[in-house]
């Protein structure tokens, strides 16, 4: 029996069991199981535009900690691959770089392709049954959309569309390829509380008038739609009259309405939150068993509309939903609390989240 088991009617259902979040034995299968198994984003590919560019990532540090490397061949095609030497496990490329012809272990002198085929190894000539499929570099299925890369470590709990596809054809009116990168915005924030916590805040818009004062005078909040997918929701909010809003076109289901942010959730750890200004993505990722780090990349679209409307005054809507956050990490070490109910009406994605979480902490 799948011990995290949520009933799938909203209006019944009590909350994940309190162990999920303060048993710190939990931790490596939350990584495994949601993480590892998830299509879990890369960032956005601008630095391996050109052939011969290699960039080095590092997948979720503190809990996957994976090192990957982004390889563009010089024919232009884009690969995902391991960034482990196969022969001692040396990293090999910590820098970017661009015109690389090959790619060669600084340890020894081994050497791949940009397709990751090892190709050259010295004092290897005695070696038997050598070279093996083993010794090329391990290469994982890349996903592009909109300038940015996604991969999933392990095989996923489904394809990539599943997770996307939803998304991309609600704003395929969005030209996502020509957002600009903004880094002076983007920032990193740690906090002290599961990383859970601050997925369950986000994916509801019940706590916006007790949370958000700021906020709620520019949302309707009247008017606050809640859409569910398979493997991720969207939070539609409408704009108060006179606040910033999309000019939406003609092919937008939502043409006519004044939409002042599509809140994208992503399972488990992805959020994407487009404002007429252009896209705040906010990446998730569990550093410790009660210690998150979010980190926030801002990609302009209109930047005469920054500081506007709901996407105006991220730091503060940020400072506050990390104060609540770790208030619900201290109350859930009390012995008195053991589930909660969802509202049927406003918690329908944190529901939709832990049904999806037990589903993938039970094998499914």
């Amino acid at each position: 029996m799948n011990r995290w088991q949520i009933h799938p009617e909203v209006a019944r259902a009590e909350t994940l069991d309190k162990a999920f979040y303060l048993d710190p034995a939990l931790q490596p299968l939350q990584h495994e199981r949601l993480f590892a198994r998830s299509w879990q984003w890369l960032g956005d590919l601008a630095d391996v535009a050109e052939p011969g560019s290699l960039a080095p990532r590092q997948l979720l540090p503190g809990s996957l900690d994976e090192p990957l490397l982004l390889a563009r061949d010089a024919a232009g095609t884009l690969r995902a691959l391991s960034n482990v030497c196969t022969h001692r496990g040396n990293l090999l490329v910590q820098e970017p770089c661009r015109a690389a012809k090959q790619i060669r272990c600084g340890y020894h002198s081994r050497r791949f392709e940009l397709d990751g085929r090892m190709v050259f190894m010295p004092a290897f000539e005695e070696a038997l049954d050598f070279p093996r499929p083993c010794d090329d570099l391990p290469r994982l299925d890349l996903q592009t959309w909109g300038g940015h890369g996604y991969v999933a470590l392990e095989a996923p709990l489904a394809g990539f569309d599943a997770f996307f596809g939803p998304l991309q054809e609600r704003l395929h009116w969005l030209p996502l390829q020509d957002f600009q990168s903004d880094p002076a915005a983007s920032r990193d924030y740690e906090f002290d509380a599961h990383w859970a916590l601050y997925v369950e805040n986000y994916l509801e818009g019940l706590h916006i008038p007790f949370v958000h004062p700021g906020l709620t005078q520019t949302l309707d909040l009247a008017n606050y739609r809640y859409e569910l997918q398979d493997w991720g929701n969207l939070q539609l909010a409408t704009a108060r009259a006179g606040e910033t809003a999309f000019e939406l076109p003609a092919s937008s289901p939502e043409h006519g309405q004044r939409i002042a942010a599509y809140y994208y959730w992503v399972f488990p750890n992805l959020m994407l939150n487009f404002y007429p200004w252009g896209l705040s993505l906010n990446l998730v990722q569990p550093v410790g068993p009660a210690r998150t780090r979010v980190s926030f990349r801002s990609y302009v679209w209109k930047p005469e509309l920054r500081g506007q409307g709901a996407g105006g005054a991220l730091d503060e809507v940020e400072l506050e939903d990390e104060a609540v956050v770790m208030t619900v990490q201290r109350g859930l070490r009390s012995r008195f609390y053991k589930h909660g109910r969802y509202s049927p009406t406003r918690e329908q994605g944190v529901h939709q989240f832990h049904r999806l979480i037990a589903r993938a902490m039970g094998g499914g």
